[in-house]
């Protein structure tokens, strides 16, 4: 079943396709309008603009703190009762170095304030705020599927094969359009994320 959506679809892979569609649109007009360098990077509010923006044609609840519980494999997320704390939290954890971003990257992928649409958010904000704070970006072309997958998964317990994987990554091209939008390229960096098992509140 595909999740309920403002264009009306019921097949959860049109609904992929459109998802991934719009998306891309709409973060590149993120991006070349300069609304990006306005947002201050680190923050949640930051995070909700990404959100709303990417997915604001695709559902209600774009921007939205989930009202579900997610859980992926034995993995849970963040209980919906306990989420607005921990964003807050993880809004105040630093951000100075290299790892202290990606130990904060690392605490709202566990967070995971959305109810569709995290990982695509969220690299765009890590991004962000390496820009702001190290004038880097991640150079997501070099970054492995595979790779980033098995250490995004691992990272909950242990976070040293994630900051290995996105620090031989890192460039100084900071203004390249092309390694911006690679980061929310849907269908390379497709995290499965809709075989969550869900809890209505």
């Amino acid at each position: 079943m595909a999740l309920e959506n403002k264009l009306g679809l019921t097949s959860s892979a049109e609904l992929a396709r459109e998802e991934e569609r719009i998306s891309k649109k709409k973060a590149l007009e993120l991006f070349e309008s300069g609304m990006l360098d306005k947002l201050e990077a680190g923050t949640f509010a930051a995070l909700k603009t990404i959100h709303k923006h990417l997915f604001e044609d695709l559902y209600d609840f774009a921007g939205e703190i989930r009202t579900v519980n997610l859980a992926k494999g034995n993995f849970r997320f963040a209980p919906v009762m306990y989420l607005e704390s921990a964003i807050a939290n993880i809004e105040k954890m630093p951000q100075s170095t290299f790892d202290e971003i990606v130990e904060k990257y690392v605490e709202m992928n566990i967070a995971h304030p959305f109810r569709e649409g995290n990982g695509r958010s969220t690299r765009i904000w890590l991004d962000l705020i390496f820009k702001a704070e190290l004038k880097k970006v991640v150079d997501w072309s070099k970054v492995d599927k595979e790779d980033y997958l098995l250490a995004m998964e691992r990272s909950p317990i242990r976070d040293i094969e994630i900051k290995h994987v996105l620090r031989a990554a890192l460039t100084d091209d900071i203004s390249s359009r092309e390694i911006y939008m690679k980061g929310i390229d849907h269908s390379y960096y497709y995290e499965g994320y809709t075989t969550f098992k869900i809890e209505e509140l």
